[in-house]
């Protein structure tokens, strides 16, 4: 096995018992990015000196004694994550040259912890998207099938896993943007409890959902990544107080004895890819095989939860990027003398389509007259689902969904008609307007990946990844890799 294809549990001991430097393996990640990058267009911009000088520290650190999971261990970050010195994007042209002055939390929390950056990695632009084809940079191509999307909005991060470019990725999750991407590439994605990691730093998409997550080779890796990720920051008001559990030690007692999975009724009558659904069935079939019980549960407002998300979302969006208007962000002033107009051409220069269609319809439903009717009554469907999500936690520990309806399309079978790219994320959205923890988990990869999504109670990550874990010897084509 190659250096850049261990999982980080594998190469934490490799690296404790000195088998391996964090130079060598930094080095391996950096020459397959060199290799396959331009076919893949995963990165946006490798930080090679940067990364070099990290691996350096780390392994003066290792020499010393001290002992870290994620100690001298490399990874790349999605693009509008700030990375103090580096171009931070967002994948536009907006902030094309904007270079980021400090680290968001997550990346500081990381570093201290020993981990190397190697760079930033492409996603739809402003995290507006499910297939990254909204990157003002270009696409990336799934690793599994060229001719395919990687799904979005964490696309970059998803590709830079499967690919190997990396031992894991950081990705925002707003509506889906880190557990979509992972199904499409057949990775683990995880989206926290919203609070659990802090927002400061991330480029603001919809700041009442907007969550750091991460994608990671094993459900394992990811309970590690997070346990770094996770607590409170002075910078982000909305972060949780309580202590951190040790998500690794939670995951030792698991039993699938007393385990109730409870899968929505609803999802019955929906349109799913045969092999999706054979992965899925098959899935439940082997949960009731080890002990799990399964039981049919009622989301009544599981059919609304789109239509709220994609009336919340845009109105934040609208509010958020206003920030964008050449004088503070954004691209400088382009010779307008009048104000209104200057700003006008900021905007048609710098933002894309997406972009731009979200924010007029957020500006619309935010409006006077309208805002009781999008606005306030989105919100008053988001709390009838957190109710709901109540109710059925009252009869079941986990709710089961597939993480996606369909495998990875080819590129522009969706981009031409918004509402099918919106409908991608029906089974994420919901766990996402209540702050939920969810995962997906590679179900099969041949033909192409699919996913199952697991959602828990708030705050109860330590659950949510013992079951993981344990789900994973049900998975298909566990060590398959895509040929690049």
């Amino acid at each position: 096995m190659k250096l850049n294809e261990l999982t980080i549990k594998q190469a934490a001991f490799k690296l404790a018992t000195k088998e391996i430097t964090s130079l060598q393996l930094t080095k391996a990640c950096l020459e397959t990015i060199k290799r396959h990058n331009k076919s893949l267009n995963v990165c946006l911009l490798v930080d090679e000196a940067g990364a070099l000088k990290a691996a350096k520290l780390a392994d003066e650190r290792l020499n010393k004694g001290e002992r870290g999971a994620l100690l001298g261990i490399p990874f790349l970050a999605k693009d509008n994550i700030m990375t103090k010195g580096l171009k931070t994007t967002a994948a536009s042209k907006m902030l094309a040259n904007y270079i980021a002055p400090y680290d968001a939390t997550v990346i500081k929390n990381l570093k201290k912890a020993g981990a190397v950056l190697l760079g930033k990695t492409n996603l739809d632009e402003f995290a507006h998207g499910a297939s990254t084809e909204y990157s003002a940079f270009g696409a990336t191509k799934n690793p599994w099938d060229k001719k395919r999307v990687p799904g979005g909005s964490s696309g970059g991060s998803a590709a830079a896993v499967a690919a190997n470019f990396c031992l894991f990725a950081l990705g925002t999750d707003t509506g889906g943007s880190v557990r979509h991407p992972a199904s499409f590439c057949g990775v683990v994605g995880l989206k926290p409890s919203y609070g659990l990691s802090s927002r400061f730093g991330l480029i603001a998409m919809t700041s009442s959902t907007d969550v750091p997550g991460c994608l990671t080779k094993t459900a394992e890796d990811a309970s590690l990544v997070l346990q770094v990720m996770a607590g409170a920051d002075k910078n982000d008001a909305t972060t949780i107080t309580q202590a951190i559990p040790d998500y690794n030690q939670v995951a030792k007692n698991f039993s699938w004895k007393n385990i109730t999975i409870g899968v929505p009724k609803e999802i019955d009558s929906l349109a799913v890819a045969p092999n999706v659904k054979k992965a899925f069935l098959k899935m439940k079939e082997d949960v009731k095989s080890a002990g799990g019980k399964i039981i049919k549960i009622d989301l009544p407002s599981l059919d609304f939860a789109l239509a709220a998300y994609y009336i919340i979302t845009p109105c934040e969006i609208s509010s958020n990027l206003a920030r964008f208007d050449g004088l503070r962000f954004g691209l400088p002033n382009l010779k307008n003398k009048k104000l209104a107009n200057a700003y006008e051409a900021v905007r048609e220069a710098g933002f894309g389509a997406e972009v731009k269609r979200r924010i007029i319809l957020g500006t619309y439903c935010l409006s006077a007259g309208y805002y009781e009717a999008y606005y306030l009554r989105a919100q008053k469907v988001r709390t009838k689902i957190i109710n709901d999500f109540k109710k059925a936690f009252k009869v079941c520990d986990f709710i089961m969904t597939p993480t996606t309806p369909t495998s990875a399309f080819t590129f522009g079978a969706k981009t031409k008609d918004p509402l099918k790219m919106y409908l991608e994320d029906y089974f994420l959205v919901p766990a996402s307007l209540a702050g939920l923890p969810a995962i997906s988990m590679p179900l099969a990869k041949k033909p192409l990946p699919c996913a199952v999504q697991f959602i828990a109670p708030m705050m109860k990550e330590d659950k949510l990844l013992a079951l993981a874990r344990a789900s994973e010897e049900f998975s298909l084509d566990h060590d398959t890799k895509p040929t690049l």
